[in-house]
């Protein structure tokens, strides 16, 4: 009877006394060192230098991160801007005390517009060629780093989905729950990977990379459109829903999906890549 339902109740860090080693901290690391070696054997493939390869992870990195966390607090957690301001910047929680917390808290549409602009900073200072030359390639390894993002997430039980109703369902034993909820984070970091393969096929497999932008596009439209249908089976964030039923994550995607069509069908770039 209780077969599809699981009680999640995860050690979350490693205490290894002058810190905690978070779970979570240790999926980004991942990611990035995933995107890292994807991102090398594109640029390997492209003729590009290590030295560029070096200066794109710098700048992915503190793009990435910054703008993901600024995305949470503007959109989620404004207070912190009054109420733990240095917390926002820093890997620690000052209000009621000192404490070690690593990566919390990072929004996803936050960290996409940051990458946007930390690519077109990266082009502009080293890769000198187009800032959607660029994008067409990280977005590859940036999708395979949501699927880590996201198992991340479902470690620390957050991001939780909706009560099932069911026997389906994880019960989120160190949020108190009793009753299953549907595993939205893992919902995600499912379709993600797919997110990845067809972008990985794409660039690999035909020569969709040579047309500017519709690599780009397609992991806008693919990318949020999943975030958007998997929010109907999310609790909502901090901020209340709207009232003709869309959530904040689903307003802040569909701006993406539309740019991402644009890009696919309509763009048509000023000059051919060299």
């Amino acid at each position: 009877m209780f077969l599809l339902q699981i009680e999640w109740d995860p050690i979350k860090f490693i205490d290894l006394g002058f810190f905690k080693l978070h779970f979570y901290s240790l999926m980004w690391i991942t990611a990035f060192i995933l995107g890292f070696q994807i991102t090398k054997r594109i640029y390997k493939n492209e003729g590009e230098s290590e030295e560029s390869l070096d200066s794109l992870f710098i700048y992915s990195v503190l793009g990435i991160m910054l703008g993901a966390r600024l995305g949470h607090v503007i959109f989620y957690q404004s207070e912190l801007i009054t109420e733990d301001f240095f917390s926002i910047f820093l890997p620690f929680k000052f209000k009621g005390g000192f404490e070690f917390t690593g990566f919390q808290g990072l929004a996803s549409h936050g960290a996409a517009i940051a990458m946007i602009i930390s690519m077109y900073l990266y082009n502009k200072k080293v890769l000198h060629k187009s800032v959607l030359w660029i994008l067409d390639r990280v977005v590859i390894p940036v999708a395979l780093g949501a699927v880590f993002v996201r198992i991340g997430n479902f470690i620390n039980s957050e991001i939780i989905g909706k009560e099932t109703g069911s026997d389906f369902g994880v019960i989120f034993k160190q949020l108190g729950e009793t009753a299953p909820r549907h595993p939205a984070q893992l919902y995600e970091a499912f379709c993600y990977i797919f997110v990845f393969l067809i972008l990985f096929y794409f660039y690999w497999k035909t020569k969709k990379s040579e047309q500017q932008g519709f690599l780009f596009g397609l992991f806008l439209v693919l990318l949020w459109s999943v975030r958007f249908f998997v929010e109907f089976v999310k609790e909502a964030q901090n901020l209340e829903r709207a009232s003709w039923a869309l959530n904040t994550g689903q307003l802040l995607s569909i701006p993406f999906i539309i740019i991402g069509l644009y890009f696919m069908f309509v763009y048509k770039p000023k000059t051919k890549l060299s």
